[in-house]
């Protein structure tokens, strides 16, 4: 075997080895929220328990005060049967309500597609909801519904002060058993998970509290009563359609459901700033089979066409192989706005902290130059 194709076989076994894990990953992590299936008034809830009480006390009192905060979701669409026929298929789950006028935050994945959004109250009062917005990148949603009273909301802790250890009370409607309450305990903090539009939702709360299909969007509670959390999903490595809880849990930290939910429902949208590429973390190995001599950096793979990156002059690498014809390695991003961009999670990181329009100096490698050039950020499609 001549050094090219050596080169041409190494580089796809790494990628194909990436995209393995990222796959085995992805496969993983399961949102918990869309049980599907084919069918023909009070003030906010405030601290309310005193810490030093024994546990059963504390969940008790906690379960009293956030029930008639924690409301049922049932969303209807209609998908292709394998015969190409419309069949109406119901989705399950849960949402927590965060205004007494009728805002309820929940999960996207629990409503996205739905042509029909109902919801329960623990009362019993049904209602039809108006979805407000959607964030599919931190997979939250915010519903609202009409009542001939006032809701009553629960109380958003900040998730920036959790520990590991403490206390976490998971409430929701798994499988459609309203009013479930199941505890455990804060097992991580500060996890990472990839949502379905390939966006790093961080500081993601781990907990061994339960949870099953019905329960995502529903509240992960502190022993105070406060929302620290939304579940949203499980580890699983079950195969087949049923998928069950394994001990390993996850929810979106209270402070990110707090930002996004008010920008949804100021603009109905998360306006988040966009380059417009796709990119590889440079490791020892990408560059010995590129043949390139950065040691750090982000390989763009494509770059979107009319996009900010190609309006600034930057090449990917596109999908020709090492040793085909015309392969030339795409362009090493090693900085942006002065910052060293060594992970393609760390670009995105400083992507994140300007705003779409803005203009941030990106330096390059192409070859074995190091260039510089600037790139007008756009809105993330």
């Amino acid at each position: 075997m001549d050094r090219d194709s050596f080169l041409s076989h190494l580089l796809v076994a790494l990628l194909a080895s990436i995209i393995t894990a990222a796959i085995f990953l992805g496969a993983a992590f399961l949102y918990i929220g869309h049980v599907s299936y084919f069918a023909p008034s009070q003030s906010q809830t405030t601290v309310i328990v005193n810490e030093s009480l024994n546990e059963e006390v504390i969940v008790t009192s906690v379960f009293e005060n956030v029930k008639d905060s924690v409301v049922h979701i049932t969303s209807k669409s209609v998908e292709q049967s394998s015969l190409l026929e419309p069949v109406p298929v119901s989705g399950l789950g849960s949402g927590v309500v965060i205004s007494e006028d009728g805002y309820i935050v929940t999960n996207d994945h629990v409503v996205s597609g739905a042509e029909d959004i109902e919801v329960r109250l623990s009362t019993g009062y049904v209602a039809p909801a108006r979805l407000i917005g959607t964030d599919p990148s931190t997979d939250l949603a915010v519903l609202k519904i009409e009542a001939p009273f006032r809701l009553r909301p629960a109380a958003l802790g900040d998730s920036s002060k959790l520990k590991v250890g403490q206390l976490a009370i998971a409430i929701g409607n798994p499988f459609g058993f309203d009013n479930t309450i199941t505890v455990g305990v804060v097992s991580a903090l500060n996890r990472t998970l990839r949502s379905k539009d390939n966006y790093i939702i961080k500081g993601v709360i781990q907990t061994d509290a339960a949870v099953n299909p019905g329960n995502s969007g529903g509240p992960l509670l502190n022993s105070r009563g406060e929302v620290i959390g939304i579940n949203t999903a499980i580890f699983s490595t079950l195969q087949g359609g049923f998928q069950a809880f394994q001990g390993i849990g996850f929810a979106i930290p209270s402070n990110t459901v707090s930002e996004v939910s008010q920008k949804l429902i100021e603009k109905g949208e998360v306006i988040r700033p966009w380059m417009g590429i796709t990119g590889l973390t440079v490791t020892e190995d990408v560059a010995a089979a590129l043949n390139v001599t950065a040691e750090e950096g982000v390989l763009l793979v494509d770059v979107v066409p009319g996009g900010p990156a190609d309006r600034a002059g930057l090449k990917g690498t596109g999908h020709i192989g090492p040793g085909e014809p015309g392969f030339t390695p795409g362009d090493i991003v090693i900085e942006m706005d002065g910052e060293r961009t060594e992970t393609i999670d760390r670009l995105v990181d400083v992507i994140l902290e300007h705003d779409v329009g803005e203009s941030v100096s990106v330096r390059f490698i192409r070859g074995n130059e190091t260039l510089n050039t600037t790139v007008v950020l756009g809105q993330r499609p």
